[in-house]
């Protein structure tokens, strides 16, 4: 009896230890990151052939999608507190053992993409910061940089999940002091005068300002990312109904509000004319040390620096403890290799997964960094977004009993706003990434399908043999 008791004490499991705090923490340290320290040069050069304040809108108008699809992660995650997030809301939305199927593999096919990629641009951002230091670091040492912190990541994270959740709450309170500290720093020293100085036809009704805001909507999208975070890591919520909804809810509110406070602070001291357009400027890739310097001088700029540097660590870390769990539900659920859906002997986490994701983050160093932006992002609303709020109606309607703790307000409408967000994103972005998405989607239908037929699932499956 002692020793079956012993056995069954240290079987391998997931623990719910993330309460509110941990889980608002995790998704606001993956959501600030490196994202405004570096985008918003990239996001005003996207506005228009003259760039400007304008494209503060870009911002404007990703929360107004971010905040209603925000609700939609609210009610399938309440509804479905398991570890993957959309992995399981597109599979059971879909329908488990029919077209769910091929969802759910879609999403797996584009994450194995997309979500190295997220956490690759938080590590050349980090290798670009570290230029204010160095200003002659070469792009090779830029991503040598890049690549290591890629591996202590890894290292940071191989451990249990108690640990991590404290490691989270730490992080996440040293990301609040450094935007604290440049909203703080900068808004006595406002000046209107450059922060709306805006270039001629800023506001023209025109194709190229459509087609700039909706290049700038796709980077303010990208720096909203991560206010779902929690939901990846179902399993290890504590009192998932209420938590995971709350937890996304003040995550995506509250951080907009912070974007917005923030870079304005920085247009109203550092003129945009200054980094845009940002491949031209070279103190773009470090633009909040040059507004840190201009307010309070060289040591204190160094200080800043290295809080944005600690900011971005926290979102690269929340990145990979989040994605490293989708993997694993895959595996578990038979769509992945079974490897993957292995835990750790002794310090319970999906050691497997962590690894393989980590690594393709290293490798994915090796790309550009506004390439990976407008890849990642576009390659993931077509099938995660998108599909998100098809089957969340698909299972308003074929399953109205299912429970569901948290339920989307004034549904439909939220679904809807959010739809049009994406598709004007996507619409709007550049060709060639138009066309790589669909060829990437297109290329998982074939994979699955011959995966399918070699397994025989569906729609190759036998006839009346639905496995569980």
């Amino acid at each position: 009896m002692d020793n079956h008791s012993e056995t069954a004490e240290h079987t391998p499991h997931l623990h719910r230890q993330f309460g509110l705090l941990q889980s608002t923490a995790l998704n606001m340290a993956n959501m600030v990151g490196v994202g405004p320290f570096i985008t918003i040069p990239l996001l005003m050069s996207a506005m228009g052939e003259g760039g400007g304040p304008q494209a503060m809108l870009g911002w404007f108008f990703a929360a107004l999608i971010c905040i209603p699809d925000g609700m939609v992660w609210s009610e399938l995650g309440a509804a479905f507190p398991k570890s993957g997030g959309p992995y399981v809301y597109l599979r059971e939305g879909f329908g488990a053992h029919k077209l769910g199927r091929l969802m759910a593999f879609l999403f797996l096919w584009q994450f194995l993409l997309s979500g190295p990629l997220e956490i690759a641009s938080g590590y050349i951002g980090f290798g670009k910061y570290m230029r204010y230091f160095w200003p002659d670091l070469s792009e090779g040492q830029m991503i040598a940089i890049a690549m290591t912190l890629g591996v202590v990541n890894i290292a940071f994270l191989y451990r249990r999940i108690r640990t991590l959740s404290t490691l989270t709450v730490l992080l996440w309170c040293g990301t609040i002091a450094t935007v604290a500290t440049a909203i703080i720093a900068g808004l006595p020293h406002f000046n209107p005068r450059i922060a709306f100085d805006f270039p001629e036809g800023a506001f023209d009704i025109s194709s190229a300002n459509a087609t700039g805001l909706g290049a700038a909507m796709l980077i303010g999208i990208y720096d909203y990312l991560g206010y779902y975070n929690v939901c990846h890591i179902g399993d290890e919520v504590r009192e998932p109904g209420k938590t995971m909804p709350r937890a996304i809810m003040i995550s995506v509110i509250v951080v907009a509000g912070i974007y917005f406070v923030m870079n304005l602070s920085l247009i109203g001291v550092v003129s945009w004319r200054e980094f845009v357009p940002a491949s031209e400027h070279p103190n773009a890739d470090f633009v909040f040390s040059t507004y840190m310097e201009r307010l309070m001088g060289p040591t204190v700029a160094i200080i800043f620096t290295i809080m944005v540097l600690w900011t971005t660590y926290a979102s690269v870390f929340a990145l990979l403890l989040g994605y490293s769990r989708i993997p694993y539900a895959a595996a578990q659920d038979g769509t992945f290799f079974r490897i993957f859906g292995k835990l750790h002997p002794s310090k319970d986490f999906p050691h497997i997964s962590l690894l393989f994701i980590g690594g393709i983050a290293i490798l994915a160093c090796l790309l550009d960094l506004g390439t990976v932006i407008s890849t990642l992002v576009t390659v993931r609303i077509l099938v995660q977004f998108i599909g998100q709020i098809a089957a969340v109606m698909l299972l308003r309607k074929a399953k109205p009993e299912l429970p569901r703790p948290y339920r989307i307000w004034l549904y439909p409408l939220p679904c809807f706003i959010a739809l049009v967000g994406w598709i004007f994103v996507i619409v709007t972005a550049e060709q060639k990434i138009q066309l790589f998405s669909i060829l990437a989607l297109a290329i998982g239908i074939v994979a699955y399908m011959v995966w399918a037929r070699t397994t025989k699932r569906w729609p190759f499956e036998m006839e009346n043999s639905h496995s569980a």
